[in-house]
């Protein structure tokens, strides 16, 4: 679709309240323009929304005191339980401080308890530290992992690591998580698997890399048996020389089959004695090396109604989003400064600044979650008409008002299409929130009892 075509059927479908007969979308919206301002709107509701259609209250709400529950705040991704009993009932997101843990939503009762928070705060031996992504395995568990790992000329970090919460669903008391050791060090952000069920991964840094793990048993129905062993690669576009390349890629292997690293790559041993690649170090070696990209964050993967898959990945300091053709092997750039703003019709330039989160609707649309503070912090929608991987153009979606704070973990329910979460993290009231955003829908697409819905869907799957 030509721009021209696409901000016509943009206006179209936002023109009147007829519009939305029956229900509406979360692409039913009129771009916005400018910023909604530090503190404009109350902390409780503290989202300029882009229709008027769309509704938003608090569904957490974090006592700085903690007097009821271990909740040291940072709230970062989300997921819901996307297969398995009780489908898509429970919300789940992670604490990204230096006493990690994971809190769980009931979506039936709106009660939310910590079921599992780490024994020590930083930089004890059995502490747990920045936990940042939230990811349903395709067996029917939780993974998260660290955001923190250390360069290569400092002291080795024992952090880093990735964990699968085995029971999710249990009591807290009975939680049982465990360390993945089979992957690289790295400071983890996003996770995603493809159809495949290949495990992609980045390294949050800048100049650092994107990874997939490829289990020697994906199709496994636990995490023992899934992370037994596997196969570790890095992202090389080119010849792996030009930082943030595009075109024909390949992936570069690090370890063997078995998980074992190949001769030459950098293993280290952490303070708590573990050895493991150094995923930071390793992709700059001749040998091993992977195209550098300036703070990989957050990852999704898109299914095209061909069965193509697609993965995004956030990379924020030089404002760019990537697509990978993971058919092909084709890296593109989806969307950047140089993107039509749909509200000017002009490039967005630094109205789009630092993209960091991503989520994908019900629609297979993509949004694109600024890292900046609020007042001047926005979510972004992105429209790739034809599925090429490259977007026609990004328009103003929400805007943040808080004080001190950042959106993170949008997150489009799979089993509501007109529900998303989103947190707001680390406000200057300490109170950090989920939010639920909300538009009117007369029926829900995909049944809770069903099992299937949310994993082999046309438009979306994680």
């Amino acid at each position: 679709m030509t721009l021209k075509k696409l901000s016509l059927a943009i206006g179209l479908v936002l023109v009147g309240s007829s519009a939305f007969a029956g229900g509406a979308s979360f692409d039913h919206f009129v771009p916005m323009t400018g910023d909604v301002g530090a503190g404009t709107l109350p902390e409780s509701a503290p989202y300029k929304l882009a229709s008027p259609h769309f509704s938003q209250m608090t569904i957490v709400a974090r006592d700085p005191a903690q007097a009821h529950r271990f909740d040291s705040g940072n709230y970062d991704m989300h997921t819901v339980n996307e297969n398995g009993p009780e489908v898509g009932r429970f919300l789940f997101t992670v604490f990204e401080t230096g006493q990690a843990g994971i809190q769980r939503t009931d979506l039936r009762t709106m009660q939310t308890e910590t079921i599992w928070h780490s024994p020590a705060a930083s930089p004890a031996l059995d502490s747990h530290v920045s936990f940042d992504a939230s990811r349903w395995t395709p067996w029917g568990t939780f993974i998260t992992a660290e955001e923190s790992w250390s360069d290569p000329a400092g002291p080795t970090s024992k952090y880093g690591r990735l964990f699968e919460v085995v029971n999710p669903l249990a009591a807290p008391a009975d939680i049982v998580i465990k360390h993945r050791d089979i992957l690289p060090r790295v400071s983890h952000e996003g996770l995603a698997f493809d159809r495949k069920n290949n495990l992609y991964f980045i390294d949050e840094r800048n100049g650092s890399h994107i990874f997939k793990f490829t289990s020697a048993n994906p199709q496994a129905d636990n995490g023992d048996d899934f992370f037994a062993a596997g196969q570790t690669f890095v992202l090389r576009v080119g010849d792996g020389t030009v930082k943030e390349a595009t075109g024909a890629a390949a992936w570069i292997p690090l370890t063997d089959n078995n998980g074992v690293a190949l001769p030459g790559a950098v293993v280290v041993t952490d303070p708590n004695g573990l050895t493991a690649i150094d995923g930071r170090a390793t992709p700059k070696l001749p040998a091993f090396l992977g195209t550098a990209f300036d703070r990989p964050e957050d990852v999704e993967i898109k299914t095209l109604k061909n069965g193509k898959q697609q993965l995004y990945v956030a990379t924020t300091t030089n404002h760019k989003v990537f697509s990978i053709d993971l058919r092909s092997n084709t890296v593109k750039l989806f969307a950047s400064r140089d993107t039509m703003d749909m509200a000017t019709k002009q490039p967005a330039g630094s109205a789009f600044t630092n993209p960091d989160n991503l989520a994908i609707d019900a629609d297979g649309n993509i949004y694109i979650v600024e890292d900046q503070p609020g007042g001047i912090e926005d979510i972004w929608f992105a429209k790739d008409e034809n599925d090429d991987g490259v977007a026609e153009a990004i328009g103003k979606w929400a805007s943040l008002s808080t004080k001190g704070a950042e959106s993170t973990g949008l997150y489009f329910d799979k089993f509501k299409p007109n529900v998303a979460y989103v947190n707001v993290q680390h406000p200057d009231s300490g109170v950090d929130r989920t939010i639920m955003i909300s538009t009117p829908c007369p029926q829900a697409k995909y049944d809770h009892d069903d099992d299937h819905h949310g994993r082999d869907r046309d438009h979306d799957r994680d």
